[in-house]
């Protein structure tokens, strides 16, 4: 019969120990996770975001914060809030624990532009034809096929 020795005992120990982190890591990898979107979940089920949380979570930043438009980002875990304060108008973006907030241009690396400025360009865009031009002043022919507005300040 042969004797035992503590370091037998160690050694069991630590080959228990890695069997036991190998099954942990196989049945709870990363692959496995069903809490992001690609595994077919829809984020905006869970996740809610609306004006007056929008506002009170931007206040402080901002105090005149008003925001006008609220929607998913092209960046998944990210709210993009569309906001107007001091007269200016931009883009926010709140991350889904509503803990913070990002400032600044969202670029696409992959297609290499500015995915904010496209979109501020889109909410911004105006419809001319919405354009009350029965006071303007026409300058050449009224039925060209393209049309230049100009405003002016007569003060």
């Amino acid at each position: 019969m042969t004797k035992s020795t503590g370091n037998d005992y160690t050694q069991a120990m630590i080959h228990t120990v890695f069997i036991l982190f190998c099954l942990i890591w196989f049945f709870f990898s990363p692959q496995t996770s069903l809490a992001f979107e690609t595994k077919g979940q829809d984020c905006s089920r869970c996740h809610t975001l609306n004006q007056t949380e929008a506002t009170e979570l931007l206040k402080n930043l901002f105090p005149d914060i008003k925001v006008l438009n609220i929607s998913m980002s092209p960046s998944k875990g990210l709210w993009e809030v569309y906001g107007q304060s001091g007269g200016r108008k931009g883009i926010f973006y709140i991350d889904f624990a509503k803990k913070h907030a990002l400032l600044g241009a969202m670029l696409s690396i992959a297609e290499q532009k500015n995915l904010s400025q496209e979109r501020l360009s889109e909410l911004n865009k105006i419809d001319v034809y919405q354009i009350p031009l029965q006071d303007a002043l026409v300058m050449g022919n009224p039925n060209a096929k393209f049309k230049v507005i100009v405003f002016d300040d007569p003060d």
